[in-house]
């Protein structure tokens, strides 16, 4: 429980100074040029992707690429509200982030966080599905249901984001305004609030780590399904393009959930591995996504290729 620090009200904090990530000053260039290429790559990457689903038929008429398209659009975005800040700590630049920028900021990482969160979820039911009932897979996850169920996945994220910006800042903030992270999160800046926060950190564990642990369990227990149907599956060919569709899609949201459910589950707490592991699906989530989803899925690669061709051919004929 957070006491109510002894500070004047009358001083109002009107803006941040994010501290960032901690390191070593003589690999500031380094770390600069690492995460300007990261951000590049993700933002290319995504986009491929995001394009790939869009201009072939084959993908953008089926619900896992529609489901794949939108988590690039939301990588994209993601690491933009992100990866830019990080990049800014490793400059002589100010720090600072007014009050209304910090609010922005926060609102916009957990509105796109939790909708990615469900979105994952949404994967491994379509995935469930085509494995486990694929005579019924057309008729259980169509078009139009799909896109119900992302619209939903995007109201939902963006009325989790309002609550936990409403919740962090309608706290007084009278200084000091060091924000110990590289992003307005709500562990970070709670600290800095002049009132007792245990609500806040109760809601915080509730609606954040309760929730990513709860969509976690039932992507493990959809793919504990999938795995128990895939044995069955007779040929070996069969069983490769299963576990092979299946784990880059599991490989990338442990990778995503573990390091949130580390974070989020321990109200109150702190330690100088949060930094460290936020990064994780903060900035690699986003840049393997592509990678992952793009050399491990044949239909992606052979769109791809059909692209491609279609493309020479056009120029050929001109």
């Amino acid at each position: 429980m957070r006491k109510t620090k002894n500070m004047s009200l009358d001083t109002v904090v009107t803006d941040f100074i994010l501290l960032g990530l901690s390191h070593p000053r003589n690999l500031r260039t380094l770390l600069f040029l690492v995460f300007f290429c990261i951000y590049i790559l993700t933002q290319l990457g995504n986009l491929l992707i995001l394009l790939t689903v869009w201009a072939d038929p084959k993908l953008h008429a089926h619900p896992m690429y529609i489901l794949l398209g939108v988590l690039s659009f939301l990588d994209m975005w993601l690491s933009s509200v992100i990866v830019p800040r990080i990049i800014l700590n490793f400059t002589p630049t100010s720090k600072a982030i007014p009050f209304g920028g910090c609010v922005a900021q926060l609102y916009a990482f957990h509105f796109l966080g939790s909708t990615q969160c469900f979105l994952y979820t949404l994967m491994a039911y379509d995935r469930y599905l085509a494995i486990c009932q694929p005579l019924r897979y057309p008729v259980l996850m169509n078009g139009r249901l799909c896109t119900i169920l992302v619209a939903g996945a995007w109201v939902a994220g963006s009325i989790h984001g309002s609550i936990q910006a409403t919740l962090t800042f309608r706290l007084p903030y009278c200084g000091p305004n060091q924000v110990d992270y590289f992003v307005c999160d709500i562990p970070a800046v709670l600290r800095l609030a002049c009132a007792d926060t245990t609500v806040n950190e109760l809601v915080t564990f509730v609606d954040i780590g309760v929730v990513a642990a709860s969509c976690f369990m039932l992507i493990l227990l959809s793919y504990a399904n999938i795995v128990y149907a895939v044995l069955k599956i007779r040929t070996a060919d069969g069983r490769r393009r299963a576990f092979s569709t299946c784990g880059s899609h599991l490989t990338i949201v442990t990778v995503y959930y573990v390091p949130c459910i580390f974070i989020y589950l321990r109200p109150g707490s702190k330690s100088p591995l949060d930094g460290a592991v936020a990064v994780f699906y903060t900035v690699v989530t986003p840049l393997l996504n592509p990678l992952i989803y793009t050399l491990r899925n044949q239909e992606v690669k052979s769109a791809l290729k059909r692209i491609t061709a279609g493309r020479m051919a056009a120029s050929e004929n001109r």
